[in-house]
């Protein structure tokens, strides 16, 4: 068999290869090159939107008159929708099939990115953001399951090197684009055009998929899990509510009881999860899945290394529009080097010599851990930014893609194919919760520690403590991919 089917039919289960992992198979594809670019492009439309709107907060702020809460839910409650249904997007596309869900969610994406566009308010558009977010659950969960379901041995490893390179790529573009966008102003029409410019893109790629995507068939006996998907949300949105909003009220009592309350709605998930499997039922989180050799210390390092990376992109546009007085495209470019790098090293770690591979994450992470906090010294006298500091984060994103994309591997390597479906949900749920929590988190560190309107050695002052605090968070992310490779040893062994 070779790594690539070439033939479009229905779904056939393919022998397992050393590079895949066990139990995985690929369906066949009449252009496999243009599939991966079709889902892939959808995938950079949602990370794109995860990012673009950072450089446009300081204009919509000054056009909608919006406040720093406002601002925060219309930059993060895109994500907040987005982590929230992410499983159950991944469900539906194992019940209806990949391909039309995968289609349901562009459109349903193409169409609110328009609404946000042409919102009138603050709050349209937190509410069309939260439609956005919806639409890119859908659709997210599918592009990993059908690179599950259609590519295998290095075909594979291939594709995920190209996912996670998308990952870091359409936060480098979102940052310029969305700089180049506003700084435009094009026609009088500020923010606007970071939305509007997904229409052409939807679009495209709608016509595209109605050629191209596969026919994926799903399983309609397969349950669906109401309870669980009920409770997980309840348990999200428990913990992702206070934490953007905590800062800007002043951390309110009622805030820590919503993540006091979050904690119990978790322990409530996972009794609820093994009831149903106990009683023959589905669960939305397979047991098998949970089950793999290293997953949950892998997940548990990409949460935290995608945490501290959204929340420096977050920090750092700040840092720079509101400190150093940047213009929306400079600060855009001054936060592309890092992107970059991460997307260099997700794409060509694998040309390193075999026996660093199993290092490379807790090693990755570990430098991190001393890296962002030199680059917050560095940046300390609130001078500007120099080519010093430029280097270091295309340095910082090499590190992070050099841990990132190896575990983003690992942890999906051995998944079956029956289970594709629900570890793409888990493992890029994780990843998007860690966006979240980032933005909220290392962003109110970040604002808690300056006052509005910021010096530049006020914000630098800052930027120091925030980066400290990211380090925290990535010398945790080198424990839990210490773990993760532990594991997966052991697991080769047995």
């Amino acid at each position: 068999m070779t790594d690539l089917q070439t033939r479009r039919g229905p779904v056939r289960t393919a022998p397992p290869t050393a590079a895949a992992g066990a139990g995985t198979g690929a369906a066949p594809v009449a252009r496999p090159g243009l599939l991966l670019a079709l889902v892939l492009g959808g995938q950079f439309m949602a990370v794109l939107d995860t990012a673009i709107v950072n450089v446009a907060v300081p204009t919509v702020r000054t056009d909608l008159h919006a406040s720093g809460a406002a601002l925060q839910f219309v930059v993060a409650g895109y994500t907040i929708a987005y982590a929230v249904l992410l499983i159950t997007g991944a469900r539906l596309g194992a019940r209806y099939g990949y391909s039309r869900v995968f289609q349901s969610g562009l459109a349903a994406f193409t169409a609110a990115s328009l609404a946000c566009g042409l919102a009138p308010a603050t709050g349209w558009l937190i509410g069309f953001r939260l439609l956005q977010g919806a639409g890119a659950a859908l659709m997210v969960p599918q592009v990993m399951s059908i690179i599950q379901r259609t590519f295998t041995g290095r075909a594979r490893i291939r594709a995920l090197g190209l996912y996670s390179a998308v990952l870091a790529g359409g936060i480098a573009a979102g940052q310029v684009l969305g700089g180049v966008l506003v700084s435009a102003d094009l026609f009088g029409s500020g923010w606007r055009p970071v939305f509007l410019v997904n229409l052409p893109i939807g679009l495209a790629l709608l016509a595209a998929g109605a050629r191209l995507l596969p026919d994926l068939p799903g399983d309609r006996e397969r349950g669906f899990d109401l309870p669980g998907l009920l409770v997980l949300g309840a348990a999200l949105g428990l913990l992702v509510v206070p934490l953007v909003l905590g800062h800007e009220l002043g951390w309110p009592l009622w805030g820590w009881t919503l993540l006091g309350a979050s904690a119990l709605m978790f322990a409530l998930f996972a009794v609820v999860e093994r009831r149903i499997a106990r009683r023959g039922g589905q669960p939305l989180i397979n047991g098998r899945v949970l089950g793999a050799a290293g997953l949950l210390p892998a997940v548990g390092a990409l949460l935290m290394i995608m945490l501290a990376f959204a929340g420096f992109m977050f920090s750092f546009a700040l840092h720079q529009q509101t400190g150093l007085g940047h213009s929306a495209l400079r600060a855009g470019l001054c936060s592309a080097p890092i992107a970059v790098g991460f997307g260099a090293a997700s794409l060509y770690w694998q040309r390193l010599p075999r026996r660093l591979h199993a290092v490379l994450p807790p090693l990755g992470t570990g430098l991190l851990a001393v890296g962002y906090p030199v680059l917050g010294l560095m940046l300390g006298d609130g001078a500007g930014i120099g080519a010093g500091p430029l280097l270091l984060t295309a340095v910082l994103g090499l590190l992070a893609g050099c841990a990132y994309a190896p575990l983003f591997a690992r942890a999906l390597a051995r998944v079956a194919p029956a289970d594709a479906a629900d570890a793409s949900g888990l493992v890029v749920t994780a990843v998007q919760l860690g966006q979240v929590i980032g933005i909220a988190l290392l962003g109110s560190v970040f604002l808690g520690a300056v006052d509005q309107p910021a010096s530049a050695r006020g914000s630098a002052h800052a930027m120091l403590l925030t980066t400290v605090a990211i380090g925290v968070v990535v010398a945790l992310a080198a424990l839990a991919a210490g773990f993760a490779v532990r594991e997966r040893a052991a697991g080769r062994e047995g």
